[in-house]
């Protein structure tokens, strides 16, 4: 009879060979790679911005994330972070590098970075291993009993109670990405009764329901937090115990929201090429 580690195992190995490979929307310019991942109820035109910027010296590949855009939604995928991180190792293996690569993720895409990180750290194929991680508008949120702030911990309840909200209430949430998706480049916002399910359960299993300081704790390689001044995603005082943590450079870019446009562009670029070593928040002592 197998052991409790051994049947993890197997359940494990039978995950990653089930996994489906996503689509890549872009695949350009030659030199290091950088590997981009979007967010929730988004595609990778998210990046629209980065890939200009990048290409002349890097190998930019930018990913649609399971159940978005043109990538796979299968119909029993309940879009836990395991499975949106076992599609993007399916994605990366399949492309066969040669040498570690940086990855960028925002919003959910960052969860999704962070988690394949921690995950690939010690494997031997350098092909499969991150060298440098990006995360741009994270939405980290500690279980609000985790915190001892009252007025931190008043603010995270508010958010994750505003997502439970979003996925109890689908004509009203649907109604509103409709007239915000009008507003935006099309492809920012692409929440539609087709994207519903992995919306949700996205949402529920991933951002809502995390461990994303534990995984980046664990990380032995820079970890760089960008963020925009009016971003509404991060919650005021959730990063701190991130930003303490001495591999990690915070950059904080005033006069950008969550949507990465051309000043998080500008420093995310900047960042990747070892252009900036942080920024308004700058590296806060440990």
């Amino acid at each position: 009879m197998a052991t409790g580690r051994g049947r993890w195992a197997l359940t494990e190995v039978l995950r990653r060979r089930r996994a489906p490979q996503l689509f890549i929307q872009t695949d350009t310019g030659t030199g290091p790679v950088v590997i981009l991942v979007h967010g929730i109820a988004s595609t990778a035109v998210t990046f629209r911005k980065v890939v200009p910027l990048l290409a002349p010296g890097h190998r930019v590949i930018a990913v649609d994330i399971l159940g978005h855009g043109a990538s796979p939604a299968p119909a029993d995928c309940e879009y836990t972070l395991d499975d949106h991180v076992a599609a993007l190792a399916a994605t990366i293996r399949a492309l066969n590098l040669r040498e570690p690569f940086v990855l960028v993720g925002h919003s959910l895409g960052s969860l999704i970075a962070t988690r394949y990180a921690a995950e690939h750290r010690w494997y031997t194929r350098p092909g499969l291993r991150v060298s440098r991680l990006v995360l741009v508008g994270p939405p980290i949120y500690l279980s609000p009993t985790d915190i001892g702030d009252p007025w931190v911990r008043a603010r995270v309840t508010a958010y994750l109670r505003a997502y439970e909200f979003l996925r109890s209430n689908k004509d009203f949430t649907l109604a509103n990405a409709a007239v915000l998706g009008r507003l935006l480049p099309k492809g920012i916002l692409d929440l539609t009764e087709d994207t519903w399910t992995p919306f949700v359960k996205s949402l529920e299993h991933c951002i809502e329901s995390q461990t994303m300081v534990s995984d980046i704790a664990g990380l032995g390689i820079p970890v760089d937090l960008i963020y925009g001044a009016l971003d509404a995603f991060v919650a005021p005082g959730s990063l701190r115990v991130v930003e303490r943590m001495r591999h990690v450079t915070t950059h904080r870019v005033e006069a950008n929201d969550h949507i990465v446009r051309s000043r998080i562009a500008k420093v995310l670029v900047k960042v990747i090429d070892g252009e900036d070593g942080g920024g308004a928040a700058g590296r806060l002592p440990a």
